[in-house]
């Protein structure tokens, strides 16, 4: 019998995978609408968004963008999110980088029981313990505060980052520690000289994923903050919106201001998602 093949095109590619390559770039397309939407409201007068949104703008008002920039003080609502997002990335690395070191190193009963409680709290969705949130913060006096922030944000990230230094931990050899036991390093010698500098993948996934959620994260810098000067992006933008009128042609241009260095961000960094990842969770 004749071998059955599928109809080879230029290339050396086959017509399944011209369809399958066609279907991947309108998927693409259909999640780029948002964007679209986005960018071109964002330079309209706000009759032709409200009556007109999908179409090309007749004319762009780039004046939207520098009213946004005033209106919400771009620059210190910037700087407020950096410092949140940077600060709180770095201790949610290295604390959970350590204590997943030690659950794994040291399987312990107790060690093992911490792990699982870590797991389980993933699953504890963030509306049901705001409110006691806020009475912890309220008690220790850390509300409307960007210290109370960063905290809140150590808590909520700590279970899915240990989870994931977890599972990498164990991919890195033992053999690897005890040679530098012998070479006379201490367990902090060891931990940040050997096994640190081969967690790199999983680090860089680790702060690429936090910083996503961080960055535009409203809820919780709503609930903790009230000082206009600690407004976060999420929190100056949400200003436009009020209860009896919503400025779109003002909120567009700030939005796409807000997620326009975390897009750049995402896309430089993009490519160490996947392999931290696979090499840390599926392992695990």
């Amino acid at each position: 019998m004749r071998n059955m093949r599928t109809p080879s095109l230029r290339g050396g590619y086959s017509a399944s995978m011209v369809v399958v390559e066609i279907v991947i770039v309108l998927l693409g397309l259909l999640f780029l609408v948002p964007f679209y939407f986005l960018l071109v409201n964002s330079v309209k007068e706000y009759g032709s968004i409200l009556t007109d949104s999908a179409n090309w703008p007749a004319a762009f008002h780039w004046s939207n963008y520098r009213e946004a920039w005033k209106a919400t003080e771009f620059p210190k609502a910037f700087l407020n999110s950096l410092i949140v997002t940077v600060v709180s990335n770095l201790l949610l690395s290295l604390i959970c980088a350590m204590a997943a070191y030690k659950m794994v190193r040291r399987p312990t009963r107790f060690n093992k029981l911490l792990y699982l409680a870590f797991v389980a709290a993933m699953v504890i969705p963030f509306q049901a313990i705001m409110i006691p949130l806020v009475k912890v913060l309220s008690g220790l006096s850390l509300m409307d505060s960007t210290l109370g922030l960063i905290i809140a944000y150590l808590g909520f990230g700590a279970p899915i980052t240990v989870f994931l230094f977890h599972g990498f931990v164990k991919s890195v050899p033992v053999d690897i520690e005890e040679a530098g036991k012998v070479d006379g390093s201490s367990p902090y010698g060891i931990f940040f000289r050997i096994v640190l500098p081969l967690m790199q993948p999983i680090i860089v996934t680790v702060i690429i994923l936090n910083t996503l959620w961080i960055w535009n994260d409203y809820l919780m810098p709503y609930l903790i903050l009230q000082s206009p000067n600690l407004a976060t992006i999420p929190i100056a933008t949400y200003a436009f919106f009020g209860q009896y009128t919503k400025q779109w042609d003002l909120a567009l241009p700030a939005l796409t201001l807000g997620i326009a260095p975390v897009v750049i961000f995402f896309l430089v960094m993009q490519k160490y998602i996947i392999e931290g990842v696979s090499t840390g969770s599926v392992k695990g």
